[in-house]
């Protein structure tokens, strides 16, 4: 529970980086209830260096109703950028999948901005492959509130 300041300054430096700080509003709180509370469905994992959270891994079980198992997707990686060039990202992935094979689960999941080119050839160098065929959608704000009204 101490990582958790950590993790959500972290989050909201990925949120900065996507240009997406305004919608960030996470606070400690929230995400002590979420990894640590009655029931979790969020998980995190950290990468440290000299006893600082430099990286972060947080993510959730997904489904497959094609394999009949979970997968996990991972909501946010994100390693400060004076930290990166060490293997923290590679590791937080390692482990991800190490968490994937130990349990059974089939996938291992993620989106990337189009634009974020480094991180694009990073997930290519490790074996991932993008799904391009498929195009994300969200429903948030005044028209989640609109259809849950129906």
């Amino acid at each position: 529970m101490s990582d958790v300041p950590a993790i959500v300054e972290l989050i909201h430096d990925l949120a900065s980086y996507e240009r997406l700080a305004s919608e960030c509003t996470v606070t400690p709180a929230q995400m002590e209830t979420a990894l640590f509370g009655k029931s979790p469905k969020v998980f995190a994992q950290v990468a440290t260096e000299a006893g600082e959270v430099v990286g972060i891994a947080v993510w959730f079980l997904s489904f497959s109703t094609w394999d009949g198992v979970h997968g996990l997707y991972l909501e946010d990686l994100y390693v400060r950028p004076e930290n990166r060039g060490a293997g923290h990202g590679l590791r937080l992935l390692a482990a991800l999948a190490k968490e994937c094979v130990e349990n059974g689960y089939t996938r291992l999941g993620w989106s990337v901005l189009d634009w974020n080119a480094p991180s694009i050839a990073f997930y290519e160098s490790i074996g991932a492959a993008a799904q391009s065929e498929w195009t994300g959608y969200r429903l948030s704000g005044p028209a989640l509130t609109a259809l849950a009204g129906l």
